[in-house]
């Protein structure tokens, strides 16, 4: 599937995920990290502390089912601009568990309105049921919410990355999140091989590529 069926190539978030590399994370960009309001460890206000210690450049809170920590993050960041600091750019963001090819895997919905209906059902704090936990559904509503859907952690999961990234690209994802620390290690660095491998895959079906930490402890840089 072409990228111009997949996607609008003007969202504002496309051209920063272009500049995702192996290097990006967790200095630079880190699009998936979780606070206390899912299952995280972190006060959203110390997320976006962090965020601007570490010098980001543009990151997002992807709790689960939940854009709870949004504003409070975003409020926080205001006020550090006011004195005077240096604020990365957040992007409103959300992780949702849904089935492809029988799999249940994570979605990463980037950039969205979270006030959009289409969204309503996939931020009640738990996952959906029925046919709206079919990545196909998810998908539809994340992009009718202006938002960007990329596969989580594609070496996660019971089937292979390489069907579950053919049948994501099929479906009209946008991306997918390349670079990823498996081994999950205190401080965070892509996993040799595999992530290069997803990489290339990801190149071959035209999908964005992404970077996080995962973060669930009390630092971002690492899970």
């Amino acid at each position: 599937m072409a990228s111009e069926q997949r996607r609008s190539d003007d969202h504002p978030l496309v051209g920063v995920l272009r500049q995702v590399t192996a290097a990006s994370c967790p200095g630079r960009f880190n699009f998936h990290c979780h606070s206390l309001c899912s299952d995280g460890s972190l006060e959203p206000e110390a997320i976006a502390d962090q965020a601007v210690a570490l010098g980001l450049e543009h990151f997002a809170v992807t709790d689960h089912h939940s854009l709870e920590a949004v504003p409070l993050v975003q409020a926080r960041l205001a006020g550090l601009a006011g004195e005077g600091m240096a604020v990365p750019t957040l992007w409103p963001g959300t992780e949702i568990s849904c089935l492809l090819e029988t799999c249940l895997v994570h979605v990463l919905a980037l950039g969205i309105d979270g006030h959009h209906p289409a969204m309503a059902p996939y931020l009640q704090g738990d996952t959906v049921s029925g046919p709206a936990l079919q990545a196909s559904a998810v998908v539809e509503a994340i992009q009718a919410a202006g938002g960007l859907a990329l596969l989580a952690h594609p070496a996660r999961y019971r089937l292979g990355f390489r069907p579950l990234l053919e049948a994501a690209a099929a479906l009209g994802f946008d991306g997918a999140e390349v670079w990823y620390d498996y081994e999950m290690q205190e401080h965070w660095r892509p996993s040799p091989h595999v992530c290069e491998a997803i990489s290339r895959l990801c190149g071959d079906l035209d999908l964005l590529q992404s970077c996080g930490t995962d973060s669930h402890g009390m630092s971002l840089k690492g899970r």
